[in-house]
């Protein structure tokens, strides 16, 4: 008859070149593991000896947020959870206006706004908004290139702000400005 223990398990039977001291070393490792690392003893004052402590898992093998992480890829998916990609490459075309339409060009006209698909440029005469006119269509082309396609649709080109006329609270309506005081 086999020599049962308590920690015996049911349904464990000797076998033909079955050693006990194999089946004592699992069993000891099973209770190991079972009071290791996630658990605490307890002062023993009636049920559970045991109390299970929460441990901050390790991120094992694979990369994990709580792991180390380089700038450049913990940047990209702040940038991407925020929605912020149409935002940085509109920006970054306009960093590089001198670059995509040429120096020349450049110093004479600056992009305002991008709402929608209407590009805003202010010119700094009128005879460069006339210029610009003309050049819109390959502007258009180079700005859906870096930004992707169909994103500028319109080039809206105004031109140098006017002064204003306006001083003080009092002023006439349709007036001339300060012209008018001589006539």
């Amino acid at each position: 008859m086999p020599d049962e223990t308590p920690d015996a398990e049911p349904g464990e039977a000797d076998a033909p070149g079955h050693r006990d001291e194999g089946l004592d070393y699992a069993r000891s490792a099973r209770k190991a593991a079972a009071s290791g690392p996630g658990r605490t003893p307890r002062r023993k004052t009636g049920g559970d000896t045991f109390r299970r402590r929460t441990v901050p898992k390790s991120s094992g093998a694979h990369p994990d947020d709580r792991d180390p992480q380089l700038l450049d890829s913990a940047m990209s998916r702040m940038i991407s959870q925020h929605g912020w990609e149409m935002e940085l490459r509109v920006q970054a075309v306009f960093g590089r206006w001198a670059e995509l339409v040429g120096e020349e060009v450049a110093s004479h006209c600056t992009p305002e706004s991008l709402a929608e698909t209407r590009l805003i440029v202010r010119t700094d005469s009128t005879a460069w908004a006339t210029q610009l006119k003309l050049l819109a269509p390959t502007i258009v082309k180079r700005l859906n290139v870096e930004l992707g396609d169909g994103i500028v649709t319109v080039i809206d080109i105004q031109g140098p702000h006017l002064p204003n006329w306006k001083k003080g609270r009092f002023t006439s309506r349709d007036g001339r400005g300060p012209r008018d005081t001589y006539g």
